[in-house]
């Protein structure tokens, strides 16, 4: 009779616990009728997501690409318009070149005379900087 007394006992105990919520009853679970439709429901919106994202991944490598061309057509334009600039520049300093080189051959006299007032205005530069610096340093040596 005792260990009839103890089993009814640990089963009061037992429902009592289930009552009370602290520990689960041991009946056996069934799942609800609604959880195959929310995981087919759950599993569609994901796809769809992916799909959406395939989309936008899509999209942006497209943009991409159109960017990356437009940049291209961008540094081709500027780097023709600065040849054609170069070209044009290097072509007026040739010319420039010969009209002195023309001049100095029509007038070699006055040419002598530019080189040598171009020296002497060289020279006096270069006495009036050692005479200033002389000034400060207490001599040119």
């Amino acid at each position: 009779m005792r260990s009839t007394d103890h089993g009814t006992n640990s089963c009061l105990h037992r429902c009592h616990l289930v009552a009370e919520g602290k520990i689960m009853a041991d009946t056996p679970k069934t799942e609800a009728p609604g959880i195959d439709g929310i995981q087919k429901s759950v599993e569609k919106q994901i796809s769809e997501l992916r799909k959406e994202i395939a989309k936008i991944n899509k999209s942006l490598a497209e943009r991409s690409a159109e960017l990356a061309s437009e940049a291209r057509y961008t540094a081709n334009d500027a780097i023709e318009e600065a040849s054609t600039r170069a070209s044009r520049a290097a072509q007026q300093l040739r010319t420039q070149a010969q009209s002195v080189s023309e001049a100095a051959r029509e007038n070699p006299a006055a040419t002598g005379v530019v080189v040598g007032l171009a020296g002497l205005v060289g020279l006096m530069i270069g006495f009036a900087i050692a005479k200033g610096s002389s000034d400060q340093r207490g001599g040119w040596y």
